[in-house]
Order: C-alpha cells, then sequence, then structure tokens
C-alpha cells in the first residue's frame, strides 16, 4: 500500500512527527526490506544486491540530496546538522559502493530497461525536490533521507556481512538531534510545511523503490519456476 499524506497540522508537528512518519511510511515501515534482512538461501544475495545497486543508482553519487540541501538551506542553526550529515553520507556512499563492487552483476530479471528508467526517474525527482527554491523543502528532505537511511543500513549491513565486509558506523545525526533541528528550524509555518513537503516526498520515492525492488524479486522467482 502506498504511504499516506500526513498533513502537519500545528506550529511544531512536524518535529514529533517525522520519526514516526519515516518509522511508518519510509523503509521501516516496508516489508520487502524486513524480508531482505532476515532472508536465507542461494537466492538472498542476489536480491541483496539488486537492493544495493538501484540503492547506489539513486544515492550514490555526489553531489546528492543532502549536498544540494547544504547549498539551498539558509538558517544558521542548520549548519552543523548539514555538515554533520554530508561527512556522514560521504563515508555511507563509499560503504555502499563497496558493497556494489563486491556483490557483482545484477541479478538477471524481466524488465530490466523498464526499472533502470523508472530509477533514474526517482534520483531525479529526489535532486528537484533537494534543490527546491521553498525554503525549507530541501532541509525536509534531507532529514527524511538520514531517518530513513538508519533501516536501509540494516539491509547495507547484512548484505555487507554476506560478502564478508567489514561494517563501519555509521556517523550520521541521530534522531533526537534531527527530531530537535526540525522543531527549531519549524516555528515559521510556511518552512514547517515545506519540510514536511520535502521529507514526506523523499518517503514516498524510497516506498516507491523498495515496491519496484520487490517486484523484481518475484518475477525472478517466476522466471525461475517457469
Amino acid at each position: 500500500m502506498a504511504p499516506s499524506v500526513v498533513p502537519m497540522a500545528t506550529a511544531g508537528a512536524l518535529a514529533e512527527r517525522l520519526p514516526a512518519l519515516a518509522a511508518s511510511e519510509g523503509t521501516a515501515g516496508h516489508e520487502y526490506p524486513a524480508l531482505l534482512a532476515s532472508a536465507r538461501g542461494p537466492e538472498a544475495m542476489g536480491d541483496l544486491a539488486d537492493a544495493a545497486h538501484y540503492l547506489c543508482v539513486i544515492h550514490g553519487r555526489r553531489p546528492g540530496v543532502v549536498d544540494f540541501a547544504a547549498d539551498r538551506t539558509l538558517h544558521p542553526g542548520a549548519g552543523p546538522w548539514l555538515d554533520e550529515a554530508a561527512r556522514g553520507f560521504a563515508e555511507e556512499r563509499t560503504y555502499l559502493a563497496r558493497i556494489v563492487v563486491a556483490a557483482g552483476p545484477l541479478p538477471s530479471t524481466p524488465g530490466q530497461a523498464e526499472t533502470e528508467a523508472a530509477v533514474l526517474g526517482q534520483r531525479h525527482a529526489l535532486e528537484m525536490l533537494a534543490n527546491s527554491d521553498r525554503d525549507g523543502c530541501a532541509l525536509g528532505a534531507a532529514i527524511a533521507l538520514v531517518l530513513d537511511w538508519w533501516a536501509i543500513r540494516r539491509v547495507l549491513d547484512v548484505a555487507a556481512r554476506k560478502l564478508d565486509l567489514e561494517v563501519p558506523f555509521c556517523t550520521l545525526p541521530n534522531v533526537v538531534y534531527s527530531r530537535d533541528l526540525a522543531r527549531e528550524l519549524g516555528t515559521m509555518r510556511s518552512v514547517e510545511r515545506a519540510m514536511a513537503f520535502g521529507a514526506q516526498q523523499v518517503l514516498l520515492q524510497h516506498h516507491g523503490l523498495w515496491d519496484l525492488l520487490e517486484a523484481r524479486q518475484l518475477a525472478r522467482s517466476r522466471a525461475q519456476a517457469a
């Protein structure tokens, strides 16, 4: 089921709702990443490689969502959080690339061209969002990405362990720090609405990616059974 768009009805509501929204409608709220993280059997690594590859297509390139947000966000209070997020995500890109290289080629899947087009479209949508001139939109997108990445990281760590790779400590801002930033900057209603929009759109794109990856896994299963 596609995630809903939840209005942030009162001033300050965004800070309280964002972590819960990420948990329910982002990666943590989708069944397929949990299935991947617990997967066993000969096909498991192929499914994990598929996920890592397409996460790398969307988020493995610099500049990314956090970098664009740092350029677009003028609020001084956001600077330390954005600096920490940018450094942390640079490390996450390196980690993601190591997994993709170690995992090797993508598993053969019907509809490959359509998948590539869809994922490139998602990347473009996120880049447009993070380059928005609407005050708060890019920052909301960056906060949602960081919050959701903690759940994505669980899938990546499973893949890394299966490949005998070192699992580095994640240095992205934690949930409390991200929530406090949203509370500090969400005092202006227009900024809070823009942050909420940016955040929800990131979660929507991630939900769509997991839907697509789940459909690819099902297509491979059907092809093998035929």
